[in-house]
């Protein structure tokens, strides 16, 4: 196992839109046996379900970078639940804990609802597919978080404590959406932080909160007061920046044609 002490640890984003790029469903399309898409409307609510907090009025976030010309905000629809699994292979104790922690306090900050679907036996994946009938159901896939290594996970190698992010979708005519998200943990390094840090617990689940933050849609930051700072070294919780950049991320479009 690396050792961690001492070391600052980069947490890291991926948002490939070239994994789902432009899975358009056309209008009105139906729903046909061994369909690439589900059918449209899962769990769609006719207004989000729940409220985003009042902004903090700090502007220390960025979004990442929308695809498509004249969408700034690319975010998951507010009027379904964000559903997620976790695939516990090389889980470190209490690790079901620090997730349970973590999802609470992005679901506080953007106004987005989570449902736990339970354990998956799906690994981490650059080309995860967004619809996996078999898994999950005639549904958009769960947001996977993985407790992985650099043995499965190259871009853990090194420093690198995780990553996180989404692909995206997209109806005929309307705003893309985010969909199929991804956390993946460097397990070892984790349980180094846990087994030689006072606060080892408390930092790991703010790493899972990062990584959290970049699926739904934030990128890294500047200003190392921020949660969102890549080379974090102290900031335990969600800072004003992250805290307005999350709001912002939870009041995104409903798109029921999805």
């Amino acid at each position: 196992m690396r050792t961690v002490l001492g070391i600052a640890l980069v947490v890291c984003l991926y948002f490939a839109p070239t994994l789902f790029d432009r899975v358009v469903l056309p209008a009105a399309a139906p729903y046909l046996p061994g369909a690439k898409m589900p059918p449209p409307g899962h769990e769609a609510a006719s207004a989000p379900l729940g409220t985003p907090p009042a902004s903090t009025g700090s502007a220390a976030f960025v979004l990442q970078e929308s695809p498509k010309e004249g969408q700034r905000l690319v975010a998951y629809d507010p009027c379904r639940p964000v559903h997620y699994v976790v695939r516990p292979d090389n889980a470190l104790p209490g690790g079901d804990v620090l997730i349970r922690e973590a999802v609470a306090a992005v679901s506080q900050a953007s106004g987005l609802q989570f449902v736990y679907d339970g354990p998956t036996t799906e690994a981490p994946s650059d080309d995860r597919s967004a619809f996996q009938p078999d898994r999950y159901g005639k549904r958009w896939v769960p947001v996977l978080i993985a407790w992985s290594t650099p043995a499965e996970t190259p871009g853990l190698a090194g420093n690198v404590a995780g990553l996180g992010g989404s692909g995206y979708v997209e109806a005929a005519g309307q705003p893309l959406v985010l969909e199929a998200g991804q956390v993946r943990l460097d397990a070892p390094d984790l349980a180094g932080i846990i087994a030689s840090r006072p606060d080892g617990a408390a930092e790991v689940r703010a790493i899972i909160m990062h990584e959290l933050a970049h699926v739904l849609g934030l990128d890294h930051v500047n200003d190392p007061t921020q949660l969102m700072y890549a080379e974090n070294m102290g900031v335990r919780n969600f800072a004003a920046g992250d805290l307005a950049g999350l709001a912002l991320l939870g009041s995104g479009p409903c798109v029921p044609q999805l």
